[in-house]
């Protein structure tokens, strides 16, 4: 099994990264394979709208590493979305990401891409502004019928600059428990579905 994390802070290796880390070790422990993209130094294009991609899962924008990322997406049992807040929201890479990947899904929906795939949001903040962005990923999941993990509290760690959530017990403890959530999800929907069809 394998979890792709996307981390769209703008700083490579910051507060995001730290925390998608921290998610890692707790599903590396059982035996799950993981990655992290990091959008730094990237830029997603927004959506044109244009819903060419209809039947191909295929974005007309292709100057950017959007298809590459859509593809590990995928293929992955499980999808960890990071984002730092942005202005009360998650970074403007993230929202171009979801937006594109959501109009490629709506397009080709009898492919169900993204079913029965686990997800969960992180985010770090400052200060305020951390539940709406950790809601704006988490609808994205909801929106392809995939199954979220949860923690012991939101899944929020504060913090400004580059590492500063390493101060963060509390939201440290809260990525560990939420690594061990997506972990027992994982292993229990895999362990389903090769029972399926048995019992």
């Amino acid at each position: 099994m394998k979890v792709l994390g996307i981390n769209s802070s703008a700083r490579k290796d910051g507060n995001t990264a730290i925390l998608m880390k921290k998610v890692f070790e707790a599903l590396n422990k059982e035996g799950i394979e993981t990655e992290m993209i990091q959008l730094s130094g990237k830029i997603i294009e927004p959506c044109k709208a244009c819903f060419a991609c209809g039947g191909k899962r295929n974005c007309v924008h292709k100057k950017d590493p959007f298809q590459n990322i859509f593809e590990k997406m995928t293929q992955a049992d499980g999808i960890i979305l990071g984002s730092p807040v942005y202005t009360a929201n998650i970074s403007a890479n993230m929202q171009a990401l979801l937006e594109r990947a959501s109009v490629v899904t709506d397009m080709n929906r009898e492919e169900n891409l993204f079913q029965h795939k686990v997800g969960a949001a992180i985010t770090a903040a400052r200060r305020g502004g951390a539940l709406h962005a950790l809601d704006a990923m988490n609808h994205f999941f909801m929106l392809q019928n995939m199954f979220i993990a949860g923690s012991t509290y939101w899944p929020m760690a504060y913090g400004r600059m580059p590492g500063d959530v390493q101060k963060d017990e509390e939201g440290l403890a809260t990525m560990s428990s939420l690594g061990q959530n997506m972990a027992y999800l994982l292993i229990s929907l895999n362990t389903a579905e090769r029972h399926k069809g048995i019992l």
